[in-house]
């Protein structure tokens, strides 16, 4: 049987600790000091883990990390995630590809969808982006789904004038 962990007892007392818990706001850490704080009352760590609701293992690595850093090691620790695709600047890259729009003589487009923008960064930087993750890559670099609303290319201003015009005189009740 493996020793058992020893409880740095020069940092904190059970009283701290308890107390410490009652005024915690992340409700992990304060699991983790109550938990400290049961075993140094001379609780084991199996009777100490599962009055608070977690596993004997993960108490001992608690107690692990709080006998090194203190109650700071009892945070949650940050989980890194997966690894971007694009990197910084590429993704610049792509910003100003968004930002200056398809030519619609050259590109056959008048406004890039999600799939437009996917096969570019495909053929580009060969990478390859779900459709449905290309919006949140977008959503990331502060790009909104709003469209400009479109506009006949054979538009006649002076004739829209004249049309607002007669609008206005006419009154539009209900």
């Amino acid at each position: 049987m493996p020793a058992r962990t020893e409880i740095r007892r020069d940092l904190h007392n059970p009283d701290e600790l308890k107390r410490m818990a009652r005024n915690e706001k992340m409700p992990r850490k304060a699991k983790r000091l109550l938990a400290i704080a049961h075993a140094m009352d001379g609780m084991t760590f199996t009777a100490a883990a599962k009055a608070v609701g977690m596993e004997r293992q993960a108490l001992s690595d608690a107690i692990k990390r709080y006998n090194v850093e203190s109650t700071d090691g009892l945070n949650d620790r940050s989980k890194p995630g997966r690894k971007r695709k694009l990197t910084e600047a590429q993704e610049k890259e792509l910003e100003t590809i968004v930002e200056a729009g398809p030519d619609p003589e050259a590109d056959g487009i008048s406004a890039y969808t999600l799939g437009d923008l996917a096969g570019i960064l495909k053929t580009k930087f060969g990478v390859t982006y779900n459709v449905n993750y290309m919006g949140q890559l977008l959503r990331r670099l502060k790009f909104s789904r709003q469209k400009p609303r479109p506009f006949h290319p054979k538009k006649d201003a002076a004739a829209q004038a004249a049309f607002r015009g007669a609008l206005g005189t006419t009154q539009i009740c209900c």
